[in-house]
């Protein structure tokens, strides 16, 4: 398996790793959402990548930059969405495209990362529910014991405080 970063070639194939990941009531929201995270264009890099299986694109993940309301200051990003074809899961795909994108985040000298998602699968990771809980999400969670974060470099970061995101992921529904 190769990963490697994303280019809007990859739109339609990374559109179809959801399509087929996702069940029918999220599939479209999240293939466009992810989609959408190719094309905009934001002063503070968004990172997709995506994980090749036999010339095939098989994985995608992306982070996007999250920012404090107060301050409008970047102090971390956000991971989502992430999916692997089904026909390829349960084969460290997903795992590997999470430690491949956290490296990345680390090295830029991010500070933290949240994710909205399965605290069992995030935990092997070392995300933590607690950590997550000072930073309000920008929109209500519909299951807020899925709020994580994980601390990547020793900087000092902000206490709390409201986060805003990118506008790909300023939707509602995505939370």
């Amino acid at each position: 398996m190769k990963i490697r970063e994303a280019t809007i070639d990859d739109a339609e194939n990374i559109r179809n790793v959801y399509l087929q990941a996702f069940d029918d009531s999220e599939a479209q929201m999240v293939s466009d959402f992810a989609v959408n995270l190719l094309k905009e264009n934001h002063p503070v890099k968004i990172i997709s990548l995506v994980a090749i299986e036999n010339k095939e694109i098989v994985g995608h993940i992306a982070f996007s930059p999250v920012f404090l309301e107060s301050t409008n200051e970047n102090f971390g990003y956000i991971l989502a969405p992430l999916a692997v074809s089904p026909e390829f899961q349960k084969n460290e795909i997903g795992s590997s495209l999470v430690k491949f994108g956290l490296d990345i985040i680390s090295k830029l000298g991010s500070i933290i990362v949240f994710v909205y998602g399965d605290t069992q699968y995030y935990s092997r990771f070392g995300f933590k529910t607690g950590l997550a809980s000072n930073f309000e999400p920008p929109y209500a969670l519909q299951l807020p014991e899925g709020w994580h974060a994980l601390k990547l470099n020793s900087g000092v970061s902000p206490e709390g405080g409201k986060i805003i995101c990118v506008d790909s992921l300023s939707d509602p529904d995505l939370w």
